[in-house]
């Protein structure tokens, strides 16, 4: 019987904070806004964009929020392919990938863009090791909520606890507690 390893995608499996952060930085200017890179990192890396977007278009009103906020995420995911020569690839995570693959299936869960994952994946040349990609579109409830990781669990008929996850942010990892799996904290490579 095969277990599941489910990896997040960025700051586990890549660390894609300053690609994210270019990226937004020039969609967020082009609207006449700045964000400053270490607001980014503590505030807003890893996190959904509806979630940290409102506190930096802070002055937009209420009615005109939520299209603001659209518009500069959109603009966002067609930058982010510019800046991909700025990830850095988590070598030991694709190693261990390579090894559990026998006895694993093996999934991405993120709240990443699906158009930004299959970019990154696909850059990197790593997208044929996963048998299951989950992004921010095929989950109603992100992360903390455990939706992402509980649909990967179901999908492949596997119990949580012969699931594993590899996080990276603190809601991510209480996203995967949640879910019963058993998880292993990223922090730093």
């Amino acid at each position: 019987m095969k277990k599941l390893a489910v990896f997040d995608l960025d700051g586990t499996l890549f660390d894609t904070g300053e690609v994210n952060f270019l990226a937004y930085q020039r969609a967020l200017r082009e609207v006449g806004y700045e964000v400053d890179k270490e607001y980014y990192i503590r505030c807003c890396n890893g996190y959904h964009y509806k979630r940290f977007l409102p506190n930096i278009l802070k002055d937009v009103q209420e009615e005109k929020l939520t299209e603001m906020m659209e518009m500069v995420h959109q603009r966002k995911k067609a930058y982010y392919k510019e800046y991909l020569y700025a990830v850095r690839v988590n070598v030991f995570l694709f190693d261990m990938i390579e090894c559990f693959n026998s006895m694993y299936h093996i999934a991405c869960v993120t709240t990443a863009s699906r158009q930004n994952t299959e970019e990154i994946l696909e850059f990197t040349g790593k997208r044929q090791l996963f048998d299951l990609v989950l992004c921010q579109e095929d989950v109603i409830k992100k992360k903390p909520d455990p939706e992402g990781f509980l649909k990967a669990i179901e999908y492949f008929q596997v119990t949580p606890k012969n699931t594993i996850v590899f996080e990276d942010s603190d809601v991510g990892v209480e996203a995967a507690v949640a879910s019963g799996a058993c998880v292993m904290k990223i922090c730093k490579f």
